[in-house]
């Protein structure tokens, strides 16, 4: 199978409201630099798979509203390979459209799908997994989800549970799925852990075309045949109207729970690159390198006294002087400054929702 057939869908429709004040309804935070590296989630996300997938072959699914960020961000993209989601409807249906209107143009690609908010550590090490990933799922019925190494007990990601007994007779990296797990409590994770065979749920996809849309049609026949039947007007001035009208009959659901969950051929490939899901400030702090106190900065202008475990991001201030906090999360972007502790941070949403 050629590299050509192969094709990226990053989806960044998301608003990011666990990590306000930076991360706004306008402005979400795969089109912010967040890690003060001069490149935006979604520019990193796009960067990752350089030499793995061509450029003609990159699609990114976004909310209506974000459309113009995208072209900015990736001025090379062809535009027509901006998809816009009229409403928000969870990741089935973003992944049903994107896969009939690649079908449309490639009834041969072979899919990778992506979060636009991760990050990766070890860019060569996830190329190479990737791309043995496609070649896995090119030629065969197969779909492919990666499974992180974990390494601590964390509540705040899925899990697989991988059969380890043995392995793909195509590729000795690649295992059956068990079974899929929710996001845990605490003591649950804590027995994950323990377990070599259970891997955090990256929430990346591999798979070739026609596998998604037969599964699709298997599962969730209502939602296919509202996309097989637009294939006439894929590609045609057409196609935006006609989503707009059909897209929000689509059931709100995950593409977990609509094909993961139900489908025969699920495979994992465990993978250590350096994988995180920025969903949150505190997650943030774990990726950001820290001085001897613990504390992580992304600023200009920081000097931290008598402060400890804190996460300060104060990208547009001329200069910032924290004393005597510990972990807490100092954060501002344009008229808003929020001082949280780290440790009550899952009501970030709730605060960002006070007038």
């Amino acid at each position: 199978m050629s590299r050509n057939n192969n094709h990226l869908v990053i989806m960044a429709g998301g608003v990011g409201s666990r990590f306000w004040p930076m991360s706004t309804e306008e402005t979400p935070k795969q089109f912010i630099d967040v890690l003060g590296v001069g490149r935006s989630l979604l520019q990193l996300t796009r960067d990752r798979f350089e030499s793995v997938v061509p450029h003609d072959n990159i699609w990114v699914v976004t909310n209506r509203k974000y459309v113009h960020m995208v072209q900015q961000q990736l001025p090379d993209m062809p535009t027509n390979h901006i998809l816009c989601e009229p409403c928000r409807r969870n990741t089935a249906p973003c992944i049903a459209y994107v896969s009939w209107r690649i079908k449309a143009q490639d009834p041969k690609a072979n899919i990778v799908v992506t979060p636009s908010d991760h990050i990766v550590t070890d860019p060569v090490e996830f190329r190479r997994v990737v791309s043995e990933c496609l070649d896995f799922t090119a030629d065969s019925d197969a779909i492919v989800t990666l499974g992180m190494k974990t390494s601590r007990p964390e509540t705040g990601y899925g899990y697989i549970q991988a059969d380890l007994s043995s392995s793909s007779l195509r590729n000795k990296e690649i295992f059956r799925v068990d079974s899929f797990k929710e996001k845990p409590d605490l003591e649950t994770a804590k027995q994950y852990i323990k377990k070599n065979y259970y891997f955090w749920n990256a929430g990346i996809f591999i798979w070739n075309v026609s596998t998604i849309v037969n599964a699709f049609r298997v599962y969730q026949p209502v939602m296919s045949k509202l996309f097989e039947s637009l294939l006439p007007i894929y590609g045609t001035e057409k196609e935006q109207e006609e989503i707009d009208r059909t897209f929000p009959e689509c059931d709100n659901i995950s593409v977990d729970y609509a094909i993961m969950e139900k489908a025969e051929e699920i495979f994992v490939c465990p993978a250590d690159f350096g994988w995180s899901d920025l969903g949150t400030w505190g997650s943030l702090q774990m990726q950001t390198r820290k001085d001897i106190y613990g504390n992580a900065c992304i600023g200009n202008n920081i000097t931290l006294v008598e402060s400890h475990n804190c996460m300060i991001h104060t990208t547009q201030e001329k200069k910032v002087v924290v004393q005597g906090l510990d972990g807490y999360i100092v954060a501002e972007n344009n008229d808003t400054l929020l001082i949280c502790k780290l440790s009550e941070e899952q009501r970030i949403k709730q605060f960002s929702e006070m007038n």
